[in-house]
């Protein structure tokens, strides 16, 4: 057995990347009492939500009511996806504690998912990164598809180094490697990850799995084995990419905090108080959550719709 680190960070980004997929809207005061009991669940940090245009993602076109009404609790970061400087000037001005800017390291799926090359998105996101990092704001760089591409198949691994470097260049504080449509296994991720090894700092890399295959914790273990202690996760498995057809939810929060606290990694987080935040989305939803905790769940105790 490799030798496991004693604390893992979770990256709650459900409110964010779980509800943008969802075909119907939540309603805002739900949001908030959502992100409320996530608050009181031991995470110590949560994307809320994205200051894009609401063309785009219409289901989180109420940012700013979200970021306003929350409670937010001290010890928290409460983080957000902007796509511009018009969503980092809306971002900043309710005063959200980290922006992440966003881009793919495949052309093709950059093109689709911000109408852009990627040589035409590095200037973009240096004037958000450069008034963010002015504003004291932490900054977080997502690189979509490094596993493969919907429409490109297999990126190559120096790509993703290219546009990773590009981007703590430009002063990230953290960076987050996508498994956007959820193809990575195991192997894959040891030798991307063991090439990748003194190109990249890991102190400040994320991984974020998608479960489309199921192999989402095996591939966290690989991770964890390389080094790295800071995981994406979205409660209940929810989220999807809306520019990727066939990925499906993210890697499950309350699977993962199962999996590593029994392993006895320590998370922080309250496994009840969790599955109560769970319950609570799953019942605004007209769906069971996919994550095995709330399957359980939902067997043990049948569906709670509220």
């Amino acid at each position: 057995m490799f030798e496991m680190p004693e604390k893992v960070a979770i990256r709650e980004v459900g409110p964010r990347d779980g509800l943008q997929n969802e075909g119907e809207n939540i309603a805002t005061e739900d949001k908030i009492e959502w992100i409320n009991l996530l608050s009181q669940s031991g995470l110590n940090y949560i994307e809320f939500s994205s200051f894009v245009h609401p063309k785009w993602i219409p289901q989180l076109k109420d940012a700013r009511e979200v970021a306003e009404g929350i409670t937010r609790t001290p010890g928290i970061t409460y983080a957000s996806l902007v796509p511009n400087r018009k969503g980092l000037e809306n971002a900043i001005g309710t005063d959200v504690d980290e922006v992440s800017v966003f881009m793919s390291a495949s052309e093709t799926h950059n093109k689709k998912n911000i109408n852009k090359t990627i040589e035409e998105t590095y200037p973009v996101l240096e004037e958000v990164v450069r008034e963010a990092k002015a504003s004291g704001k932490t900054v977080r760089g997502y690189v979509s598809t490094v596993f493969g591409c919907p429409y490109e198949g297999k990126i190559a691994p120096s790509r993703v180094f290219e546009v990773s470097n590009r981007l703590f260049q430009m002063g990230i504080d953290e960076l987050s490697l996508g498994d956007t449509i959820g193809v990575a296994n195991p192997k894959q991720v040891d030798e991307f990850l063991e090439q990748m090894e003194g190109n990249v700092p890991f102190s400040k890399v994320a991984m974020h799995f998608h479960n489309t295959s199921g192999m989402a914790l095996a591939n966290v273990l690989v991770s964890l084995e390389r080094g790295i202690t800071k995981f994406d996760a979205a409660l209940g498995g929810l989220g999807g990419c809306p520019y990727a057809d066939g990925a499906s939810g993210n890697l499950a929060t309350d699977d993962l905090v199962h999996m590593l606290e029994d392993m006895g990694i320590e998370t922080g987080v309250n496994q009840e108080k969790l599955a109560e935040a769970a319950t609570f989305i799953q019942s605004r939803l007209s769906k069971e959550l996919p994550s095995h905790q709330m399957q359980i769940r939902n067997r043990q105790g049948g569906r709670n719709d509220g």
